[in-house]
């Protein structure tokens, strides 16, 4: 009799057994497929930036700039042919360092340089979108990407540039021996020196939107599609609800990474999943915006010396300065302000129309005019 009555509770244990092995064996699943999307995202968004910088170093040779408004054209146009700002600010550095740019035209440049490098968060949300899923919240991220940057970096740039035509920042004598390196190189480089061995320039663009694509196919079924009523949402509400989190954790990532367009383009499938939510993207955006500079600092060490380090530092002491003054004072109504703006742009014909005229004439017309 016992031994019948305690089958029922064995039979129950047994299935309460069997869902929490299918709950883990998910759970490992999603981790490992989450991690394959992540590495052949990355690898993605290389393979896109050493394709394009292939015709970006073409183009760097075939201009000439001798004022501040066209250096700062050649650095935003330039951060759209390689894909990325780093090499753009990199090249800024090497040309000052050369002679051919003062102190005040690299300034400018390196700032075009980061103006210029939110364009490939924007077209990876395009990208995302035009699977078939029709999703707009990478697009949305793309966006809000290029506003948040020109928000912070055009005020910022103003206080530089007084800052340095005032030569009001004297830097202590330091050195550097070697450039600062990326955690992920050791594995991406190998992977990529094949690639640029075995395909063009034009190959490797192709290759780096199948690889985007393919990297969202592994990242689409790692990430579960969240529910704003869900108990899952509110766990991340409650992580990225603070700015100041949101803000530190863009930063750190950055850091790591060393590729502002790796760190933020990263939300744009978890924002299509709605794992993040588009206006929490603010504050990490800032962060990011700020510690990407940090091998700029190394390399303009390396290759120009004190004085090359000075103009990156005071660039990015200006990008911190705007990026906290907003997080403490006034990050809601900026917030607010940026959410309202990217959704007239993405809804509204005429201001899509506009904003894609301000992408795509400013920085040349920046640099034909005032060249």
């Amino acid at each position: 009799m016992p031994e019948a009555e305690s089958s029922p509770l064995l039979e129950r244990g047994d299935v309460k057994a069997a869902m929490g092995q299918r709950r883990l064996m998910t759970m490992l699943t999603r981790a490992v497929l989450f991690g394959a999307g992540l590495f052949v995202f990355i690898l993605a968004l290389e393979s896109l930036k050493r394709g394009a910088g292939a015709y970006g170093s073409l183009a760097s040779g075939l201009f000439r700039v001798e004022s501040p408004a066209g250096a700062l054209g050649l650095g935003w146009l330039l951060a759209y042919l390689f894909l990325s700002g780093s090499p753009v600010a990199a090249l800024a550095v090497s040309l000052f360092a050369a002679g051919s740019l003062d102190a005040l035209q690299t300034l400018m440049m390196i700032t075009g340089s980061r103006l210029g490098a939110s364009l490939v968060v924007l077209v990876t949300g395009l990208i995302y979108a035009a699977r078939g899923r029709h999703s707009t919240e990478g697009v949305a991220v793309g966006v809000l990407s290029l506003l948040t940057t020109a928000v912070i970096y055009l005020p910022a740039m103003a206080l530089a540039y007084i800052l340095v035509a005032g030569e009001f920042i004297t830097v202590p004598a330091i050195s550097a021996t070697a450039p600062l390196t990326s955690l992920l190189d050791p594995i991406i480089d190998p992977i990529a020196g094949v690639m640029i061995d075995h395909i063009s320039p034009l190959g490797l663009i192709g290759t780096g939107v199948l690889l985007l694509m393919g990297a969202f196919t592994l990242l689409d079924r790692a990430l579960p599609t969240i529910h704003h009523e869900s108990r899952a949402l509110g766990r991340v509400e409650r992580l990225s609800g603070s700015p100041q989190a949101m803000f530190l954790l863009g930063a750190g990532i950055t850091s790591v990474t060393l590729s502002v367009s790796v760190s933020v383009s990263a939300l744009v499938p978890l924002a299509a999943r709605g794992v993040v939510r588009r206006e929490r993207v603010v504050p990490y955006i800032m962060g990011a915006n700020i510690t990407t500079f940090v091998d700029t600092l190394v390399a303009a060490l390396i290759v120009a010396g004190s004085a090359a380090f000075a103009i990156v530092l005071i660039e990015m002491v200006c990008v911190t300065f705007f990026s906290l003054l907003a997080l403490a004072l006034f990050y809601h109504p900026l917030e607010r302000s940026l959410l309202r703006l990217q959704q007239v742009i993405m809804h509204n014909h005429r201001a899509t129309a506009a904003f894609a005229a301000v992408l795509v004439l400013v920085p040349p017309g920046l640099l034909l005019l005032w060249r």
